[in-house]
This record gives C-alpha cells, sequence and structure tokens, in this order.
C-alpha cells in the first residue's frame, strides 16, 4: 500500500525542483530525449506490475490495460522521440519591410516546475501522459497518483523513483489534504484531470500566482443514433464505449440521444452487442471492469431507480458490480441526467428531429466529447452547431487514440490540450523574439518623425 508523503516535505520538494530548473540542465534536448527513453523503458519493465496493480484495483484485464493504458503511453513517446527536435527548434516568421534590417522567430522554452495531477479511472495513462509532455518541454514535474486506486499509486511510484531524481522527477501521495498542500505552492504550470467541481479548486488556487493550467474534465457526452445511422454498427460501438472501463470513462457515452424511430431496432442491438462482448453474464466476464469503490457503486446504483433497466440493471454490492443497463422512461430533472454517469448505465432520451438532439446538447454545458451515428449530412449538422472538447461521427472513443489529434475540452469540460506537440506547447512559452541588425539604424522610427508621410505609405 502507498506510503503519504508528509506534507511538510512538500515545500522542500518543490523549492528543490525550482533550484534544478534554473540549473537549466533540462533545456537540452538530448536530456529530454534520454529522458523519454528511460521513461519508456521503465514503462516496458514495470508492464507486468502496472497491468496487475490495476487488476487488483479496478478488475481491470490485461488487454484492456494494455490497450487503454500502456500502448498509449508508448505510441506517446514514440511520436516525440520520432519529432522532438524538430518541434522544438526555433521557427522562422516572416519580417515585413518595415522593421528592416530585423529577422523573427518562435521559441519554444519550457515553462518550468509543472504540478500533475492524475484521476484513478486511467491511473497510468492520466498521470503518465501528461509528463511525457512535460518532460518533452524541458519542464521538471511534481506527480500526485489518485489515491483512489493504491496498488496502482504504489507502482507508479517506484517506477518514477527508479527512473529520475526527485529534483526532476517527484511523486508525492496522499489524499485530498495532500492536495490543498500541493496548491499552496508556486508552480510554473498545473496540469489537473478531474471532475468540474474539483476543477474550479485548482483554478482558484492557480489564481492565486496566475499560474497556466490545463484542465482536462468530464461533463456529460451524449451519443446521437439517428434514423439515418447503422443502427446495428451505432448499438455494437456505444455499448463496447460505454462498457470500457465498466463506463468509468471522462468520454464515455454518457446518455443516448436516440430517435423514436431506431428505438426497438437499437435497444435489440444493443442486448445483443452486450451478449458479445461480456457473454450472458457480465460479471462472469474477465473483461468487466468493476466500481473503484463502494461510494462509486452506490451512487451509480442510485440512477437505476430513476428508470426502467429494459436492458440489464443487476447489481453486486459485494463485488462493487453493476450491470451493463440501458435505461427508460427518465424523467427530464432526474440526476442521472444530471450528473456525470462514470457508470456502466446509459439513460435514454428519445427525439423526433434532429434540430431537437441538437437544441438538447446546446441547453446544457459543453461536453468532453460528443458522438453521432448518421449518414454524413446530419453528421455535419449536428458537428456544425454544436460545441465540444473532441467528436466521433459513427464511433466513439477512439479520437482519443490518435496521437496526432489534441484531446481537450471546452468550457466546463476543461481548457487547453494536449497530446502529440499540443502536449509540448501545453507545457512550454512560445516567446517571439525579434532581432534587429546593428550595421544600419533607420532614422524613420525616431522623433521628430522625418519624412513620416514617406514611412506612413510602408506601414
Amino acid at each position: 500500500m502507498i506510503q503519504e508523503t508528509p506534507i511538510e516535505r512538500i515545500p522542500a520538494i518543490v523549492a528543490t525542483q525550482h533550484t534544478y530548473f534554473r540549473t537549466h540542465t533540462t533545456f537540452d534536448i538530448e536530456y529530454r530525449m534520454r529522458a523519454l527513453r528511460r521513461l519508456r523503458d521503465a514503462i516496458v519493465r514495470y508492464e507486468k506490475e502496472l497491468t496487475d496493480a490495476l487488476y487488483a484495483d479496478l478488475h481491470k484485464s490485461y488487454e484492456e490495460a494494455y490497450l487503454t493504458e500502456i500502448s498509449i503511453l508508448l505510441g506517446e513517446i514514440d511520436n516525440f522521440l520520432k519529432h522532438l527536435p524538430r518541434w522544438a527548434a526555433p521557427s522562422k516568421k516572416k519580417t515585413p519591410l518595415k522593421l528592416f534590417p530585423a529577422r523573427s522567430a518562435i521559441l519554444t522554452e519550457p515553462l518550468g516546475v509543472s504540478l500533475i495531477i492524475a484521476p484513478w479511472n486511467y491511473p497510468v495513462q492520466l498521470l503518465l501522459n501528461p509528463l511525457i509532455g512535460a518532460i518533452a518541454a524541458g519542464c521538471t514535474a511534481v506527480l500526485k497518483p489518485s489515491p483512489y486506486v493504491p496498488h496502482v499509486a504504489e507502482v507508479l511510484e517506484r517506477l518514477i523513483n527508479t527512473t529520475f531524481d526527485e529534483e526532476y522527477v517527484a511523486v508525492v501521495q496522499g489524499h485530498r489534504d495532500t492536495n490543498t498542500a500541493l496548491l499552496r505552492e508556486r508552480y510554473d504550470v498545473i496540469f489537473f484531470t478531474g471532475s468540474p467541481a474539483l476543477g474550479r479548486v485548482v483554478m482558484r488556487a492557480a489564481a492565486e500566482s496566475l499560474t497556466p493550467i490545463i484542465l482536462e474534465l468530464g461533463g456529460k457526452s451524449p451519443a446521437i443514433v439517428d434514423r439515418t445511422a447503422d443502427v446495428a454498427l451505432a448499438a455494437k460501438r456505444i455499448a463496447w464505449g460505454k462498457t470500457l472501463n465498466a463506463g468509468q470513462t471522462c468520454i464515455a457515452p454518457d446518455y443516448l440521444l436516440l430517435h423514436r424511430d431506431v428505438k426497438r431496432e437499437f435497444v435489440a442491438a444493443y442486448r445483443e452487442a452486450l451478449i458479445k462482448l461480456h457473454g450472458d453474464d457480465a460479471r462472469l466476464s474477465e473483461h468487466y471492469v468493476r466500481m473503484v469503490s463502494d461510494r462509486a457503486f452506490e451512487r451509480v446504483a442510485s440512477y437505476l431507480k430513476e428508470g426502467e433497466a429494459i436492458v440489464g440493471g443487476a447489481t453486486n454490492a459485494s463485488e462493487r458490480y453493476i450491470e451493463p443497463t440501458l435505461l427508460d422512461g427518465v424523467k427530464p430533472d432526474a440526476a442521472i441526467l444530471r450528473e456525470e454517469i462514470f457508470g456502466p448505465v446509459l439513460p435514454i432520451v428519445e427525439y423526433d428531429n434532429i434540430d431537437d438532439a441538437i437544441g438538447y446538447i446546446l441547453d446544457r454545458e459543453k461536453p468532453l466529447a460528443l458522438y453521432v451515428f448518421a449518414e454524413e449530412d446530419v453528421a455535419r449538422r449536428v458537428i456544425g452547431h454544436t460545441s465540444s472538447g473532441g467528436a466521433c461521427v459513427n464511433d466513439v472513443i477512439m479520437h482519443i487514440a490518435n496521437e496526432h489529434l489534441p484531446f481537450g475540452g471546452v468550457g466546463n469540460s476543461g481548457m487547453g490540450r494536449y497530446h502529440g506537440r499540443d502536449s509540448l506547447y501545453s507545457f512550454s512559452h512560445r516567446r517571439s523574439v525579434l532581432t534587429t541588425a546593428t550595421w544600419i539604424d533607420l532614422p524613420f522610427r525616431y522623433m521628430p518623425y522625418k519624412l513620416f508621410r514617406l514611412v506612413k505609405r510602408l506601414l
């Protein structure tokens, strides 16, 4: 089990990293590349321990752990190892004639000491993926794993401590009082993944020192199934996305906007898809994850009372098991339609016209993801008339698997984005630099502005 970091140690850890950053050691591109290679080697070396810990904490199978955690990290590192020297190089920019004789460039420089706070649902990926960006940018990092997955947190601490010195990358363990102590310190950038409510806490703390932040939050991500959709395929992909990690995914389909004409067909296809994914009894499936805690189980199970379970609905408190469920007849003001579910229960909201579905989305906070299953012209209308952090047409979840696409929220679902080059920029300052030659000093800009009419024509 994890050993909590004494709160009195936190100021010293952060101060040591500030001191180390000021040595400029991390500015060197080769240093960053070596650090990324060390991290990659460590992830491979600890793969079994990490996947075993994920099973112990979440009942996450090796296959799901590798696909949703390990493989994404390795792909991200490989992308940086291939492109970082070019991405981080100074970018030359055009200089207008009025600034002759000068040249212009943008320098990508590290912000400094970063704080990365990770959640429990994808505890490996969502801690180490931002770290990859911090290392690539030349920052140092203080890492805060989630205490709700103690086996994973303990392995992550050993992985980091055997790979990096604490002055460069440090792990701090603890609960909310530890978070409070961490947020009292001064950083150069904060990266937080979690709920909108906790995101506001982080943002208030960062505001005290005007520290830049990246907030990767959640919200209610809709899945639209229009009458023009391939209904069977939509049901299959939504069932997969909703039961991946037992729905404990920030971009899981959170509610279903279902065209009334295809409801019967969709429900039958969803039931069939679940059987193909998890067997006749998902409780016996080796690939079906459990709720992370008793509290999470009780919260998600309580939603089952807010409608009729037309697919699934079974629970087992001793195992923290909730069967994949389609919930019908939910009242518009029900908690399940107001709160982020973070579980395998999917409420149905019927609609008759695609503009009604669009209006329903627009009446709510901007989601982290939006999924639309429809013919191209209908999908284009939905995407063009709504806003979300990311979106998929005729798919769910998979946009996060493309390391060439940035990932992030908008409005209530977050700010800032990462993955690939965007991770580099999230932990960097893009510094504009103008260098003017000294071999000539044109007089036009100086008072008393001689030849102003000529200068005015050049501007």
